[in-house]
């Protein structure tokens, strides 16, 4: 009797095993729409293939978006990794490029043993390289990296199919490693929808596909590991981090989730974990393929201001209640900014309807405001909040500062070598300041070298007051107890670096 009921009840919790797994899988394919769930494929709906879309009249876009709801992250990984990279495969290209280089000719045998220098001296050479790339339009139009044809000769696209075609380059932004390349077909291109990659959250699976180390249409798969990263590659920053491996060779491919959207382009790696990659959201590059269509370049908004993080410290000495916001260090004159009103110390936390919680969140914000338009932008002034009204104006390219050598003085007490800023000084280091101190030297392990300050570093203020020779700076450093926040200039750069005392 025991035996049996035994028996029977392996067989129930098999029963209810297998009625589980059977849940799990059709769970996979379905998606809730109004209350309901819908039998769906990988592409959010009943066809083999995405539904084609037609572009909205009137609309700057030129590539297809399908607007599918993001799938429910499945249990396990999905058998249909292999359904949704053969779909997505036609639009996803190989891209080979060659550049010549000037270098030293190759060492003949003799020159070994004699020490002869090569006749033919200095030689021309081609040498190739090899990226990846996603067609976002039925009439040839391809999105890569920027830095994957950056000064090339020659680029040859080469399909799934095994076709190859020469391209040429319509458009490229280095701010976003971002470019716009075009094939001339006889026939429509297959083109990859681009998702949304605001509603993307961390966890999800996702897809890469590309050609790293040169094999053609490598499909790996992981997740979204993170977003809005930044990795110190440039002022637009805001990186989706995913475990997809990525290596050499799939720069400008594209990272796509399971409904078979574009929703990053990948582009940066870490050399030590290739397990951990970058790539430029999708929504971004949607703010920029326009203007590289059309004029080959991005203009951008400008407002005339150097700003900086918040950090614990300078938050402690500004007396602010939290760390948001981007803090003011340098109104440039004349700029937007400064006739909008906005002055140093004040802490932006909204730009043109849009918050600004990070630093790095007010770059990308003013960049992607129309040039000409009346923003607003409400700061933080002595603890109160205040509106003001910006001009956006159009963003030129910084100029390079002249750099300078200068003499020794003294501020021993945090480990500082210092000097009076000369008009001279002032004129070779590209300050515009006519007051201040350089710092001609920082002693390893000192406060000043803890708290990242540099020999050429200008000291303009200490605690708000206005520095204007080696005596000043002494006297406010020794009044600072517990240390002091110094405002410096460094190169064309104005920022706030708290310094403690030994």
């Amino acid at each position: 009797m025991m035996a049996r009921r035994l028996a029977s009840a392996l067989a129930v919790a098999a029963v209810a095993a297998a009625a589980l797994v059977v849940s799990d899988q059709i769970e996979v394919n379905l998606r809730w729409r109004d209350g309901a769930a819908h039998a769906v494929d990988l592409f959010g709906s009943h066809d083999a293939k995405p539904p084609e879309t037609s572009e909205p009249a009137g609309d700057a876009r030129f590539w297809k978006e399908q607007g599918a709801v993001q799938p429910m992250v499945p249990q396990g990984v999905p058998a249909s990794f292999a359904d949704l990279a053969e779909q997505a495969s036609p639009g996803v290209v190989n891209i080979q490029t060659s550049k010549k280089i000037r270098g030293a000719a190759m060492p003949r045998f003799e020159d070994f043993f004699y020490g002869m220098p090569n006749p033919e001296g200095m030689q021309e050479r081609e040498v190739p390289s090899l990226g990846s790339g996603f067609v976002i339009s039925r009439d040839g139009y391809i999105v890569t990296n920027a830095h994957v044809i950056e000064d090339v000769e020659s680029i040859k696209v080469i399909f799934a199919d095994g076709k190859e075609l020469g391209a040429e380059v319509v458009g490229r932004d280095t701010k976003t490693d971002i470019a716009l390349i075009r094939v001339n077909s006889d026939k429509p291109l297959f083109a990859l929808p681009l998702g949304n990659s605001d509603a993307v959250r961390p966890g999800e699976w996702v897809i890469a596909i590309g050609n790293p180390f040169g094999l053609e249409h490598t499909v790996t798969a992981g997740i979204v590991s993170a977003k809005h990263r930044v990795i110190g590659q440039g002022s637009y920053e805001d990186y989706i981090q995913t475990d997809a491996a990525i290596n050499p060779g799939n720069s400008g491919g594209p990272l796509l989730n399971l409904s078979g959207e574009v929703i990053g382009i990948n582009t940066a790696i870490r050399p030590a974990a290739n397990t951990i990659g970058f790539a430029v959201p999708v929504n971004m590059a949607k703010d920029v393929l326009p203007q590289l269509r059309t004029a080959g370049h991005v203009t951008r908004g400008w407002i005339g201001v150097v700003i900086q993080k918040i950090t614990p410290e300078i938050s402690k000495h500004l007396e602010l209640e939290q760390d948001k916001g981007a803090l003011v260090s340098k109104v440039m004159p004349e700029g937007p900014a400064a006739k909008g009103g906005l002055k140093r110390y004040d802490v932006i936390v909204e730009f043109d309807g849009k918050p600004i919680e990070e630093m790095s969140d007010l770059p990308r914000v003013v960049a992607a405001t129309p040039v000409g338009k009346a923003a607003k932008m409400v700061v933080l002034r002595d603890g109160k909040r205040k509106t003001l009204s910006i001009n956006v104006d159009a963003m030129e390219e910084p100029k390079e500062a002249v750099i300078a050598a200068a003499q020794h003085g003294s501020a021993s007490q945090y480990g500082l070598l210092v000097q009076d800023l000369t008009p001279e000084l002032a004129k070779n280091l590209g300050v515009e300041e006519d007051h201040g101190v350089v710092i001609t030297g920082v002693v390893p392990g000192s406060p000043a070298a803890q708290a990242g300050l540099r020999r050429e570093d200008v000291i303009l203020e200490v605690d708000k007051a206005e520095i204007k020779g080696v005596d000043e700076l002494e006297k406010s450093l020794a009044a600072a107890e517990q240390g002091a926040l110094l405002l410096i200039r460094r190169g064309d750069a104005t920022v706030f670096v708290p310094i403690k005392r030994s």
